[in-house]
């Protein structure tokens, strides 16, 4: 079984080229974010994630969580992971400086949080969701609120969580029943949560858990759900930490992956309610939480990058060790990396994986684009194109993980089956990413319905013609064949949002019966345009082997995998008549 070694001559090619880091670092006014900084940051970082992290994977794949009377007991070795990791300033990166905070852009945390995730996935999800629970209190909790719970939490002194599904109602929150009474200035909040990742653990001296509940006598629906902060330990006047809230663990889920990540059902207020903070103001809870759930919906996403390029290099490493029959042209008995079915396959997980990678790190810079250039232009554009990427990036690169990961275990053979290898842990832990966060449906219909109905394909057209415009100024570094292949496709995926503004206000199925392949084709045509952005750009490179590499794995996207949007095109022309003739009852 090999250990993660982060892809760091592709990581900082990202950054640097296809994100043009020194004109980003200028337009957002960051002279830290330079090229040299990203080197260290990198390579520190993949000796944590190859040297720490990694080793303890599929330890915590076997061992995974138990429930005890004092609380969750953690895998052994987590901890002293997570505090080298909270000790090395990670969990720090992106965050303000006046708590505590480095102040560098969120994009260069996208590579960290990538080897992180792809060293040890489990393990990972906890400082994920300590991010996304800062966010949300940095940008809508009260300055008592952050002067007491910032520092802590962006030093990873304290992590955090978020909870919003109850027993009843998962993608529905309307119909939640946790409540949060008033009680001098606090509240007291009474529900129960499920499927709350890191819910309870002992590897942080506190839990801050960010909770939507609703007030007495609020609106019904999602205008009624306010957000409180609830920590696992109340914190006293002076920042020392008192008495254990009213607020346990009462079981761990069973389930198919990620083992070493709790996954807790959570008890508030069984005896007198636990105490609460309102964030942000009442029956606004859920715009506050989602401040939290954009930054999550992408680095899931993310984490379907890193668990691809952790089968990836899994299988490469068994294909050059595995000795079978000879291989076409040859006589002899030799490794399997020699057999163009495996080479499909291993192309199929490079090309796509570096496409993913592309789209995810592109949309980070964009929120950095959104947030921190001093240009409102720049920052209208970039928030459009935040909303229009994030759906698509959440939703189709944890699609193609599923693929990738189950090709992994395809290549090992029959020892892909067996757990040892490792590899059917990359594809059960990478199952629930196309789940948690808002499955690829609800993913589908965000960018069929608000980012496209809702605006009539304004950011669409945006990114069509910066698609074509960007072309006409890289395609030079590809074939004709390939440029031809590209304006196609384009006009395919142009077409097919088109066909979608159309179609929607006579038939109210389809936007819903369409929308998963709207995404999907997206997903295939935006990888295909950072892919030729790559082929052009990578000419500034010095490696002349990753440059001549970069090229084919360039060209074989083209040939092999963005010819997948012309199916997706198709079933969009087909509309919703065939999914939905058949009634309910006889289904």
């Amino acid at each position: 079984m090999s250990e993660y070694q982060a892809p760091l001559e592709e990581m900082n090619f990202v950054v640097n080229r296809l994100l043009d880091l020194p004109n980003f670092a200028l337009v957002i006014d960051n002279q830290d974010a330079n090229e040299d900084l990203l080197q260290a940051v990198l390579t520190e970082a993949d000796k944590l994630a190859h040297e720490v992290w990694s080793p303890i994977n599929h330890f915590g794949d076997q061992q995974g969580v138990t429930l005890t009377e004092g609380g969750v007991k953690t895998v052994e070795g987590f901890k002293e992971a997570y505090q080298a990791y909270a000790q090395g300033g990670w969990n720090s990166l992106y965050f303000d400086p006046q708590y505590g905070g480095q102040g560098l852009p969120f994009t260069f945390s996208m590579p960290v949080s990538e080897m992180m995730n792809a060293a040890n996935m489990a393990l990972a999800l906890c400082p994920m969701l300590t991010a996304g629970a800062t966010e949300a209190i940095a940008a809508h909790g009260s300055d008592s609120l952050k002067d007491i719970y910032l520092g802590k939490m962006i030093s990873g002194e304290w992590t955090g969580t978020m909870n919003l599904t109850e027993p009843h109602a998962g993608t529905d929150l309307a119909v939640i029943t946790t409540t949060a009474t008033p009680d001098g200035d606090h509240f007291r909040v009474k529900g129960q949560k499920i499927y709350i990742t890191w819910g309870d653990h002992s590897m942080t001296e506190n839990i801050i858990h960010l909770v939507l509940a609703k007030l007495p006598n609020a609106p019904d629906g999602v205008k009624g759900i306010s957000l409180f902060l609830v920590p696992k330990f109340l914190v006293n006047a002076d920042g020392s930490l008192g008495e254990h809230n009213d607020v346990y663990a009462i079981n761990v889920e069973h389930k198919m992956g990620i083992h070493g990540s709790p996954t807790c059902v959570m008890s508030y207020g069984d005896n007198e309610g636990a105490v609460g903070y309102l964030v942000g103001q009442p029956h606004q809870g859920l715009a506050a939480m989602f401040t939290m759930m954009n930054n999550e919906r992408l680095l899931v996403g993310l984490q379907g990058v890193s668990l691809s390029d952790r089968a990836y290099q899994g299988a490469l490493e068994y294909a050059h060790d595995r000795i079978q029959c000879a291989a076409p042209g040859t006589k002899e008995r030799g490794a399997i990396i020699h057999h163009p079915d495996v080479r499909r396959m291993l192309m199929t997980m490079r090309s796509l994986t570096e496409a993913c990678r592309a789209i995810a790190y592109v949309n980070a810079a964009q929120i950095d684009l959104s947030q921190l250039s001093s240009d409102a232009a720049t920052r209208g554009l970039a928030h459009k194109r935040v909303g229009l990427l994030i759906p698509i990036v959440k939703g189709w690169c944890t699609e193609i993980s599923q693929e990738l990961t189950s090709l992994g275990v395809q290549i090992h053979g029959g020892m892909g089956f067996i757990e040892e290898t490792g590899a059917a842990q990359h594809q059960r832990d990478a199952r629930i990413l196309t789940i948690y966060e808002g499955t690829t449906g609800i993913q589908a219909l965000d960018l069929a319905g608000r980012k496209t109905l809702y605006d009539q394909g304004e950011a669409m057209a945006d990114l069509v013609q910066q698609m074509r415009d960007d072309l006409s100024l890289h395609g030079h570094a590809v074939t004709k064949s390939h440029q031809s292949a590209m304006a196609e496709a384009i006009n395919g995926l142009e077409s097919s949002y088109q066909t979608l503004l159309k179609q929607a206000p006579n038939d109210v199925m389809f936007a819903g019966a369409i929308s998963f392949d709207l995404l999907m084709l997206s997903g295939y045509v935006c990888g295909a345009w950072q892919m030729i952005r790559s082929a052009s750009l990578v000419a500034q490179e010095d490696n002349e082997s990753f440059k001549t590499n970069k090229l084919v794995t360039v060209a074989y996207y083209l040939d092999h995998i963005l010819p997948r949007f012309e199916s997706h095109r198709r079933s969009i022309l087909a509309g919703s008549q065939s999914v939905m003739a058949i009634a309910a009852g006889d289904l």
